[in-house]
């Protein structure tokens, strides 16, 4: 079974999706694929994570605890390592959608696959991606593709509605492996305001690189909570090299310092 790229027009989706997307900072957009497809990509995944991330270094997959191999959290550039997930982020209907949010040409930017395996999978703190992007102008969305059923229970996104019209928020080192930086003064105001994303396979939500989101950590002992991330940037937007380079490297060795990697 090939994964259905239609529609291959921008402008064939939904209205509201962009209406919500740009008075909310989100769009939630349940069903965006088939049970089939969800599938595909579960074999897909399972493929890579047998034959392929032995072989990938250190900086590019996470894990919760580094000495069990089944507690995989985070796998960073998933189409650099794979043909089907290249296609996927780069020529289907999720880079159709990118372009007709934005309302510009775009740009993939990474592509990762996101776990919290049961009772072990960590909160992950409160910030806007847009931060760690480094980019000029900051147009840019991440998509969170849902692969299993996800609720409070098991980690579900929570958004702050109209967070991406206030700009970026102080960040500070977290100590969470995966998301190193994360809004220092996050309140009991902001927490109050989350809207929790309880979803099911193959709905998906898109946000804002200034939308303000986190997780929780998985609280259920049976249930992982797998998703993939899709990162998309307007194409005229430039990353800032020296500024990134200087931070990932700085990033890189503080994690092998604490032991994280």
């Amino acid at each position: 079974m090939a994964f259905d790229i239609t529609p291959l027009d921008p402008n064939a989706f939904p209205a509201e999706y962009r209406q919500q997307y740009e008075e909310l900072g989100y769009a939630r957009i349940p069903g965006f694929i088939n049970a089939e497809e969800v599938a595909l990509i579960h074999e897909n995944l399972n493929r890579v994570i047998k034959d392929i991330v032995p072989s990938l270094p250190d900086t590019a997959v996470f894990y919760e605890n580094k000495e069990l191999k089944d507690s995989i959290k985070q796998i960073i550039g998933l189409y650099q390592h794979d043909n089907f997930f290249a296609e996927l982020y780069l020529r289907s209907r999720f880079f159709n959608l990118a372009e007709f949010l934005i309302g510009r040409l775009v740009s993939g930017r990474n592509m990762q696959y996101f776990n919290k395996p049961p009772g072990i999978g960590k909160p992950t703190p409160p910030h806007q991606d847009g931060f760690y992007a480094k980019m000029t102008p900051l147009e840019g969305m991440t998509m969170w593709l849902a692969l299993e059923d996800v609720d409070e229970e098991n980690g579900c996104v929570r958004y702050i509605n109209g967070s991406h019209k206030r700009g970026l928020r102080n960040h500070g080192a977290t100590g969470t492996l995966g998301f190193s930086q994360g809004i220092l003064d996050y309140s009991d105001e902001d927490r109050a305001a989350e809207v929790c994303m309880i979803a099911k396979p193959g709905d998906l939500m898109v946000h804002n690189a200034l939308t303000i989101h986190r997780a929780d950590g998985n609280q259920s002992t049976t249930r992982t909570r797998k998703a993939l991330g899709f990162i998309y940037y307007s194409a005229r937007a430039r990353e800032d090299e020296a500024v990134a380079n200087a931070y990932r490297e700085k990033l890189t060795r503080e994690m092998r310092e604490t032991g994280k990697i």
